[in-house]
């Protein structure tokens, strides 16, 4: 497992836009797995899981982008990917689930 945690300022509409579409398009098995939305009064919560396969790690990754936001607030970003090993009781491979953060280290 591997994450990347970002606090930043802009619109949080179009980060959300640009995160997804960048995902999507940068890679040829990459998808939108689910999408889910949340609103409480100001707040705002939005949670994306992709899936692409690794080349590297020879299986799929997954990885799940939660973006927060509080009125006019900075934005948090929560990315965590999953799936990356190839062995049973630990984790010997993990590059595939560091290339899709880099990734999204890109876009933002």
């Amino acid at each position: 497992m591997a994450k990347l945690e970002h606090t930043f300022y802009g619109n949080f509409d179009e980060i959300l836009v640009r995160i997804v579409n960048g995902i999507m398009r940068g890679s040829t098995s990459a998808s939108l797995e689910d999408s889910s939305d949340f609103y409480s009064g100001s707040a705002r919560c939005s949670v994306r899981v992709f899936e692409r396969y690794s080349y590297a790690g020879g299986n799929r990754v997954s990885m799940s982008v939660t973006l927060f936001q509080n009125g006019n607030d900075a934005i948090h970003l929560s990315a965590i990917t999953s799936g990356g090993s190839q062995a049973m009781f630990f984790k010997v491979n993990t590059w595939g689930e560091e290339s899709f953060l880099d990734k999204l280290r890109e876009l933002l």
